[in-house]
């Protein structure tokens, strides 16, 4: 595997792990997620992949070279990752081009022109930080890292400060930018939608223990547990046979007439279609549909069995 990572541990305080043995590893040129709620220890991760956190045991590989285990620690500097911030760090009294080539060793200018092409930014270059766009800045800092033809990329919140208007075509560049160049990528983001639209892999953590660790597909129709299922998106309680199930709302079709009654409480529209908000059996439900329902309206719905989502009890008081 290009990058190991093995029963990783990390506290600031014994009685308080922030990582617990983490396992897990990565395939070359994958784009990988890492998710999970505030304070679970994401931004902590990247840094101690990057080095600039140390870990209290555990062992991380990158490209066949040990960075940190027992015995080794390789100092930041030296690991070839690169790290894009959560607020595109770029120097304000340097132009574009200043910034991407600050202290650049000379090997990698012979890649400036093809790195400023793949980044869309050849007429930005004269340009301060202050006279680009965040989406621009954003350009700027990946190709900074790029040029360095890093071994790793480590990507923090990267949209998080990005105007909704030009977030998704934002994040259509930069998974372009990033599978062009084929550098190896770990993106944190409290976004599912970024993690779904982009991702090769999605890692979930949880009080410092992965919960799951797949495909985007398998991951959103198949959750290990009922953490990784809402996480990952809104999901309906219905009783079949005595037991509870869950299903996605775009898994839900409207029909003329079945035993699964939804009363309407509100209809939003959406664009396409109309977000339905509605209870069955005193059960909140959200589902899809291109026709708009008044409060009140009886309507009707059936699902392919193989939708059913099916948690272990134990998982239910997760959902009260």
């Amino acid at each position: 595997m290009y990058l190991e990572v093995k029963d990783l541990v990390k506290y600031y305080s014994k009685n308080d792990l922030l990582i617990k043995k983490l396992n897990f590893s990565i395939n070359k040129g994958e784009i990988v997620s890492f998710i999970g709620e505030s304070g679970s220890g994401k931004t902590t991760f990247l840094k101690c992949i990057s080095g600039l956190e140390k870990i209290n045991s555990g062992s991380i590989c990158l490209n066949e070279k040990i960075l940190n285990n027992e015995k080794i620690f390789i100092k930041p500097q030296e690991r070839n990752i690169s790290f894009v911030f959560q607020d595109y760090p770029l120097f304000p009294h340097l132009n574009l081009k200043e910034n991407i080539i600050f202290n650049l060793e000379k090997k990698y200018l012979k890649k400036l022109d093809y790195i400023i092409s793949l980044t869309g930014l050849e007429k930005l270059l004269k340009r301060l930080p202050y006279e680009l766009s965040g989406g621009e800045q954003q350009r700027g800092c990946i190709a900074r890292a790029l040029i360095r033809e890093p071994d790793l990329l480590l990507l923090d919140e990267p949209f998080s400060n990005l105007d909704s208007k030009i977030k998704h075509t934002i994040k259509e560049e930069l998974h372009k930018i990033i599978k062009k160049s084929g550098v190896t990528t770990i993106l944190v983001t409290h976004d599912i939608e970024d993690s779904l639209n982009i991702s090769d892999k999605i890692l979930i953590f949880k009080a410092g223990v992965l919960q799951q660790f797949d495909d985007p597909i398998k991951m959103y129709c198949e959750p290990a547990n009922c953490y990784c299922g809402r996480i990952l998106g809104e999901l309906n309680k219905i009783l079949i046979d005595k037991k509870n199930f869950y299903l996605r709302p775009e898994k839900i079709k409207i029909i003329l007439k079945s035993q699964y009654e939804i009363l309407v409480e509100t209809s939003l529209f959406q664009g396409k279609e109309y977000k339905i908000q509605g209870n069955h059996k005193k059960e909140k439900w959200v589902l899809y549909s291109k026709n708009n329902y008044n409060k009140g309206d009886k309507i009707y719905i059936d699902f392919d069995q193989n939708d059913l989502i099916f948690f272990e009890p134990y998982c239910e008081n997760f959902f009260k």
